[in-house]
């Protein structure tokens, strides 16, 4: 046990130093990485025909849609697209504000696509209907905690082979 002790200051010395900042822009390209798997798992699943959504992703959003947290660790990403969690976990199409089973959306119709206008005269009446979310975000988070991981150990591992040369 004659060497732990003498590791174990190694390990607290580089704690406190330049591991931390090392740590922490490893953590901040995760999170960028992370936003890049959200944006291709947008387009992989059609989850939407405009940029709105791709484009809306970002990192320590105050208004941010999803927080994930894990050993102390927080990552923020959201977007200031109301409809993004709805676009991921699916909804339906009742009037949330007057309950009613159909609603009249203003609008017009160009080619076989709608587009929102709310002063327009003409529009589409919607029943009650169940839309499936296209899991983008799900899908995201399960390819990222794999390469999360794998990276995790890596980085970990190389930090520790550091600390071993360092005595």
């Amino acid at each position: 046990m004659k060497g732990l002790k003498e590791f174990m200051k190694q390990v607290e010395k580089a704690a406190n130093s330049e591991a931390k900042k090392e740590f922490s822009l490893w953590l901040e390209a995760s999170g960028m990485e992370f936003l890049e798997i959200i944006q291709d798992e947008i387009i992989r699943t059609e989850t939407v025909d405009t940029r709105r959504l791709l484009n809306s992703f970002n990192r320590g959003d105050n208004d941010g849609v999803w927080s994930m947290s894990e050993g102390g660790l927080t990552l923020a990403v959201g977007s200031n697209v109301s409809y993004a969690s709805f676009a991921n976990d699916g909804h339906t199409t009742v009037d949330l504000d007057s309950g009613k089973d159909r609603r009249w959306v203003p609008g017009r119709w160009v080619g076989d696509r709608f587009e929102y206008d709310k002063n327009a005269e003409t529009g589409m009446l919607l029943k009650v209907k169940w839309v499936d979310g296209s899991g983008y975000w799900d899908n995201a988070m399960a390819i990222f905690e794999k390469i999360f991981e794998k990276s995790l150990e890596k980085r970990l591992q190389g930090w520790l082979d550091s600390l071993g040369s360092a005595r």
